[in-house]
């Protein structure tokens, strides 16, 4: 990571704003060099506020919440490609950066700039941020959609006033020209379009003692069985990053397995207040954030706190989609490798048939957590960007009336996170401490890539 701009941040001593419904506005993408002209063509990309970049997310957020289908693992996708488009419509004026092509699984050839010719890094990023969502939430509302056309065209005027019109012709161009490469790479990665196609008809999951089974009170069918054999970015992401056997079945009281699951049950009779907000200030489901897009909130109530430069903001936001995006690929294997039944199953027909778990069990197998697993690869990301020991504010809940939750690291964020899910009675502890460590290998691989030249 980029030891002085880490310096800087703890410098500011990062007060967090209100996240409530992440509006970033109050920004100007001029140039915050005082020596800059009236028209800033030709300015490197860390010569601009990250605004561009924030209303986009800010939108992007509210798409993730209020379109048909998109579950966690489709969040988590948009995400990834979201953040690469920026950063690869910004990297060009980036001199101590480089571009993601050749490190990333299919990411062999990119579109490049007019060597000699200057690029507004704003509008670039403003054309990218346009195209990409537009093609990941094709299926958003009319209303939506509509809202994306209007937040493209109000950057459009902004930036149309402070440039030549070959200037910004020629950023417009080469930043629609990124979005739509990226798009055509994703396209090929078995997560298309996955809004449309959450569960399968044809999917027959295993049957037999200790199999997951649908489960109340609506009994879904699995959700995106075959969301792990999607590509992933980084290759060992998924090869080296499985979570391992989880303990044998067995139903006998003296064993591993049923001690797990009796640990579930006492515990769900008798959480305290604390646990139960937060069993439900993680829980992230249907119509919310999702857990990956709770991980980018919190990045970017960060960024926002910060000041972050568009350079800076970008490669993090890049970083992070990565890693949650691969978390999800590298869970659902292992998920619909090992088929593990959920608590619920087990405590009902071996311990309690009456009970319930204190929030609701979603419709896929239980090994391993993919809260936990997002959630420790996006502390390791976050912890190589800003800190290891860096204290902050989450107040990504707080227009939903939960009080903000405060943080020594962002290790322990990931702890509650992944402690959230045996609170709320859906996943045994191996489950997410398995998943938590698997979450962090694969954070410490995206950490590993090359922005730096």
């Amino acid at each position: 990571m980029n030891k002085n701009i880490t310096a800087l941040f703890i410098s500011f001593g990062i007060i967090i704003v209100l996240f409530s419904s992440i509006n970033f506005t109050g920004c100007s993408d001029d140039p915050v060099s005082p020596d800059s002209q009236t028209d800033p063509s030709g300015a490197f990309t860390n010569t601009y506020t990250s605004e561009v970049a924030f209303q986009w997310y800010d939108l992007e957020i509210k798409l993730i919440k209020q379109t048909s289908g998109i579950t966690p693992p489709v969040a988590s996708r948009a995400l990834g490609y979201t953040g690469i488009a920026l950063y690869e419509s910004v990297v060009p004026g980036m001199p101590e950066y480089q571009s993601l092509k050749g490190q990333l699984n299919g990411l062999t050839t990119l579109p490049e700039i007019n060597s000699g010719e200057v690029y507004h890094w704003p509008t670039c990023a403003n054309a990218a941020l346009a195209f990409i969502i537009r093609k990941l939430y094709f299926n958003a509302s009319a209303q939506n959609l509509a809202s994306v056309d209007s937040l493209e065209e109000a950057f459009n005027l902004k930036y149309q006033s402070q440039l030549s019109s070959e200037v910004f012709s020629r950023s417009k161009i080469f930043g629609e020209s990124i979005a739509d490469a990226i798009y055509n790479w994703s396209v090929t990665d078995g997560g298309n379009e996955g809004q449309l196609h959450n569960t399968d008809p044809g999917y027959v999951p295993p049957a037999g003692t200790g199999y997951w089974v649908p489960t109340p009170p609506s009994n879904s069918p699995a959700v995106q069985p075959y969301w792990g054999d999607n590509r992933p970015f980084i290759t060992a992401n998924v090869t080296e990053c499985q979570p391992g056997p989880h303990a044998p079945f067995s139903t006998s009281n003296t064993s591993l397995f049923y001690t797990q699951a009796l640990e579930v049950y006492s515990t769900s009779n008798k959480l305290t207040e604390d646990q139960k907000t937060i069993a439900l200030f993680w829980a992230d489901d249907g119509g919310s954030y999702t857990p990956p897009g709770h991980s980018v909130a919190i990045l970017l109530q960060l960024l926002n706190s910060g000041n972050s430069g568009l350079d800076f903001s970008s490669a993090s936001l890049a970083k992070i989609g990565i890693a949650v995006s691969d978390a999800f690929i590298s869970c659902w294997r292992g998920k619909f490798t090992y088929n593990l039944l959920r608590p619920i199953t087990y405590i009902r027909n071996y311990i309690d048939p009456s009970w319930s778990p204190f929030i609701t069990t979603p419709p896929f197998p239980e090994y391993a957590s993919g809260h936990s697993t997002q959630s420790g690869a996006s502390a390791q990301v976050l912890s190589d960007i800003l800190g290891y020991n860096y204290a902050f504010t989450d107040y990504t809940h707080s227009g939903d009336g939960f009080a903000p939750r405060s943080f020594n690291s962002f290790f322990d964020f990931a702890d509650e996170a992944a402690i959230s899910r045996l609170y709320g009675g859906i996943h045994y502890r191996s489950a997410n401490e398995n998943g938590l460590g698997k979450g962090i290998e694969i954070g410490r691989n995206v950490s590993a890539l090359h922005f730096l030249k």
